[in-house]
């Protein structure tokens, strides 16, 4: 306590110096500042001050930390301090603990592992962790994690070990802090102390154990396996904290250690994922959560998302599955964007189990992609692209090319072009829809596109349907030439769209007969002046011309070489690219030659034949034979070269050499080849091998949020969690499966008889009918749910399906209106037989609450009892006259078994309906009046006695 009240003496006078003035006045102006370059004069100017008082001699210790301090604040704004990072060591050393904390922030602000100061700064970190304070350990551990470099970690490993069994506990925790920074650094170095973080999972501590978390989620993360067995103890200390047996200091916003509880259900459900054996253990611990979490502030709202995060990614179970969806419904239905974000994200991982899920949420998924937020706007993209289909792809894909159209970060556009190809590629419904939707991204997506994609659409156009039906690929190919030459006409079209068009014109331009070559060639030779900067489109262009040409002579018809043609064969042949001189020398060898060669040279659409290579090359082994009795080397094969083949061979080849030459020579033998890669799609063609080369480098996508386009083109393999959902049979929407999480209007059979139940309905002594209740809960409905457009409707009918526009739920709903039922049933009516009438059981109301219960009442007949179920399936309840069960408990009520006990005025054998058809005759028409008047008047405090005529009459007639 001593040394802390000296530390914040120490503090307090060093914020009263009076130097400290200097630096407000520093850090004002900065801010006061109108430019960078303003900004940087009085850097400057600080730092010149600063160097010439460092030089200075006997520098007081109070005014020296103020100084680094500056230092620190002129290196955070991007100037060189250098000068002083000496003096930052030195007070390293310091003996003053203040002076020591402001050493080493200094010096971790300073300097990078790789200094060559590190080693100064080491010496002082070993000799503080041996002090016997441990404000100096801590200071010293602290500096660890920031300074201590791979080659570093031994000197001070040890050190590290040993304090993690300090009497301390805030010692003990910066040091698995420590060991968790050197296994981040090289985890080879701590191998050998895993187990340490089992120990200290076990401290008496809960910081030291929250701390140990971390280190565990990248081990676990790593391999999971190993790790299964802690699945009992991270549930038991889940569950703890869950039943708030830690002190509140570790309480934030009223809920218990909720940081400790996100990190524990993220390793739980890395450890339940696909084992159905531990998941087995998490279940209760995780339905707790979901029931104790308060969702109304922003701390309980990330505890139930890390929940549904665990749901979704653990073995399924249906009742924890159906409370993470009225979690998930509780965010979309939300104000907030961001529990609308976290609903969004939610649902993408729920749909993953069961694709139906998100056909309830439609409406709300709508509303998220019309929301001015382009953050939500985004993920709920990503939602829609994790659950296209060939049904929806048409309505998605248009959705993301008017958003794309509408926003102007590259990196966004980059991402929504790429998934646009991707969902065209793999669920186009037709080919001309495909042609249209990748001129709609190339149009508007520009050179952002990777050119791949180019690729595919001109194989796409070469190959047609794939089928026989050549009338088909024509008319896809014309439709393809007449919209690009309806497109030319724009302005600023981008680079890799117009080689695709130079490319078609050229390939199927003439082909129907419907343009003339030489129409065709002008708009080429157009684009070509268009485009003069750049060489690429340029050569497309030519060989475009080129390839219209070759067409019409081997046809036999004539071509006339417009003026403007022939001004650019006569300005490319003179072009510094060599690509393009080769392109125009073989245009203008092309016209000399015979229309037979020229067919055999360039056939029509020839783009997509495969050509036979022999890689053998047998025309050249007589000059290789004449060559080797000359004295060239032989050969030396590819495999020989990377050390597959025998050693004989190549000891051959060598003895070969050195018999050859006698004298010293350079040796010529080829590095080691990279590993081939894998056949990028080509078009093969005698046409296509004069085209420049198409790259076929592949837009990054993050693995991590999207499916891979294997999973999406192979429907018939399910996933793990299909197959779990499809074993267990897994259907979420069960009419009349009993609530445990959700609205209030749904009692849980398992909780006391005295919260929830008294808090949605309160009955007192009088009696609620289930038409009433009926009635009110339609009511309270239909003043909830707005009206939905009829636009809103036509989208989720076309994102969702048909099915799911029948249903005509509102957005977020479980269940359709009809469904639902009275708020005091707490399971399904069974249908009613002849012989039994089942009624179903609700938390009974105490209709005859007289007054005191006396012994002698417990054998008296209770006329409420014998008339269950009169006034209809929701409004009969037992009644226990003396000790039964609790209001809540759940029974079920047979009429039949009442009859022996009937007095004598009604009939014992009769049926049940028999029972109250007489029992109706006999009270008259005004039954249910006269007893509702009766509770009317019961609630508001009225008891009857005895001396209720009215009562009673209308009970025994």
């Amino acid at each position: 306590m001593e040394q802390l009240k000296s530390f914040g003496r120490e503090l307090a006078m060093g914020s009263q110096g009076g130097s400290s003035k200097e630096f407000l006045d520093l850090v004002k102006s900065i801010g006061e500042a109108r430019s960078k370059s303003e900004e940087d004069r009085i850097i400057l100017r600080e730092l010149e001050t600063l160097r010439r008082r460092l030089s200075e001699p006997d520098i007081p210790r109070r005014k020296m930390k103020e100084y680094l301090l500056r230092l620190a604040y002129a290196e955070m704004l991007g100037h060189d301090a250098s000068f002083g990072y000496i003096h930052a060591v030195k007070m390293a050393h310091d003996d003053n603990i203040l002076l020591k904390r402001t050493g080493y922030l200094t010096v971790a602000l300073f300097l990078d592992e790789g200094h060559d100061l590190i080693i100064l700064i080491v010496n002082t970190i070993q000799k503080d962790l041996r002090s016997d304070n441990y404000l100096v350990v801590s200071a010293a551990l602290v500096a660890v994690c920031k300074l201590i470099s791979e080659e570093t970690i031994p000197a001070v490993l040890p050190q590290v070990v040993e304090l993690l069994g300090h009497p301390k506990e805030a010692v003990r925790k910066k040091a698995v802090m420590a060991l968790h920074r050197f296994y981040q650094r090289s985890p080879s170095s701590v191998s050998h102390l895993i187990s340490n973080f089992r120990k200290r999972l076990c401290d008496n501590d809960p910081g030291v154990m929250g701390a140990t978390l971390c280190p565990l989620f990248d081990l676990i993360l790593e391999d999971a396996n190993s790790y299964k067995d802690l699945v009992v103890s991270l549930v038991g200390i889940l569950k703890q904290i869950a039943e708030k047996r830690l002190p509140t200091t570790y309480d934030y916003h009223h809920m218990p250690a909720p940081f400790i509880q996100i990190k524990l259900l993220k390793i739980l459900a890395l450890l339940g994922s696909g084992d159905k054996q531990a998941s087995n253990h998490m279940y209760t611990v995780l339905t707790e959560i979901f029931r104790k979490c308060d969702s109304s502030s922003n701390i309980g709202n990330a505890i139930i998302y890390e929940c549904v995060c665990c749901v979704s990614s653990i073995y399924p179970n249906s009742k924890l599955l159906d409370a993470a969806i009225e979690a998930t419904s509780k965010f979309l239905k939300s104000e907030s964007h961001n529990l609308k974000y976290m609903g969004i994200d939610a649902l993408g991982r729920l749909i993953r189990i069961n694709p139906d899920i998100a056909e309830e949420h439609q409406l709300a998924v709508i509303d998220c992609l019309e929301d001015p937020d382009d953050t939500l706007k985004w993920k709920t993209f990503e939602l829609l692209y994790k659950m296209t289909k060939s049904t929806n792809v048409e309505v998605i894909v248009d959705r993301m090319i008017d958003y794309m159209i509408n926003i102007t970060d590259s990196h966004y556009k980059t991402e929504i072009a790429s998934r646009c190809v991707e969902l065209a590629e793999q669920f186009a419904p037709s080919n001309q829809w495909f042609i249209q939707t990748m001129n709609k991204v190339f149009e508007h997506a520009g050179d952002l596109v990777n050119p791949r994609v180019a690729h595919n659409l001109m194989r796409l156009i070469a190959e047609g349907f794939g089928e026989d039906d050549e009338g088909a690929d024509t008319q896809l190919r014309s439709s393809a030439v007449d919209s690009y030459l309806r497109i030319l006409g724009e302005p600023k079209l981008p680079s890799l769209f117009l080689q695709v068009i130079c490319w078609v014109l050229g390939e199927y331009g003439t082909a129907d007969g419907k343009y003339s070559a030489s129409y065709i060639i002008s708009k080429l030779c157009d684009v070509a002046e268009a485009h003069s900067s750049d060489d690429t489109v340029k050569a497309y262009a030519v060989s475009a011309i080129m390839k219209i040409f070759a067409f019409e002579l081997a046809a036999g018809r004539k071509v006339e070489m417009l003026p403007e043609c022939q001004t650019l064969i006569d300005e490319v042949s003179a072009s510094h690219s060599t690509d393009l001189q080769q392109r125009a020398y073989e245009f203008q060898a092309l016209l000399g030659l015979s229309p037979q060669t020229i067919e055999n040279v360039m056939p029509p659409d020839a783009s997509c034949e495969d050509i036979e290579i022999d890689k053998s090359l047998p025309f050249l082994s007589n000059y290789i034979n004449q060559a080797i009795e000359n004295g060239a080397r032989p050969y030396i094969s590819e495999s020989e070269r990377s050390g597959t083949a025998s050693t004989i061979a190549v000891a051959s080849a060598s003895q070969y050499q050195h018999d050859t030459s006698s004298v010293h020579s350079l040796k010529f033998e080829a590095y080691d080849l990279p590993k081939p890669r894998g056949p990028a799609p080509s078009i093969q063609s005698s046409s296509m091998s004069s085209l420049p080369t198409i790259s076929s480098d592949l837009v990054p996508v993050s693995e991590a949020t999207y499916t891979t386009r294997e999973e999406q083109q192979n429907p018939k393999v399910q996933t793990l969690a299909d197959q779990i959902s499809a074993e267990i049979g897994v259907r979420l929407r069960l009419d009349g499966v009993q609530k445990k999480w959700g609205r209030q209007t749904y009692s849980s059979p398992s909780a006391p008889s005295t919260s929830s139940s008294s808090s949605t309905q309160k009955p007192s002594n009088g009696m609620v009918t289930s038409e009433t209740i009926r009635e009110n809960t339609l009511d309270s409905r239909k003043q909830q749910i707005p009206e939905v457009s009829a636009e809103k409707q036509r989208l989720a009918a076309s994102l969702f399906g048909k099915k799911a526009a029948e249903k005509k739920t509102q957005a977020g709903t479980r269940r359709p209106v009809k469904e639902i039922q009275p708020a005091v049933a707490t399971s399904a009516p069974e249908p009613l037989k002849e012989d039994k009438v089942i009624v179903p059981a609700v938390p009974p109301p105490d209709l005859l609450d007289l007054g005191e219960p006396s012994e002698t009442a417990t054998q008296t007949i209770d006329p409420f009892k014998q008339l269950e179920g009169l006034l209809g399936p929701g409004a009969g309840s037992d009644v226990a006259s003396g000790p039964g069960p609790s209001v809540s408990a759940v029974t079920t009520t047979d009429l039949m078994s009442l009859a022996t006990d009937m007095p004598p005025i009604i009939d014992s054998k009769s049926s049940d309906k028999g029972l109250i058809s007489s029992t109706m005759t006999k009270k008259g028409p005004n039954v249910k009046d006269a007893l509702q008047k009766d509770a009317t008047a019961r609630q508001v405090g009225v008891t009857p006695t005895s001396n209720n005529p009215n009562l009673f009459k209308d009970l025994f007639g």
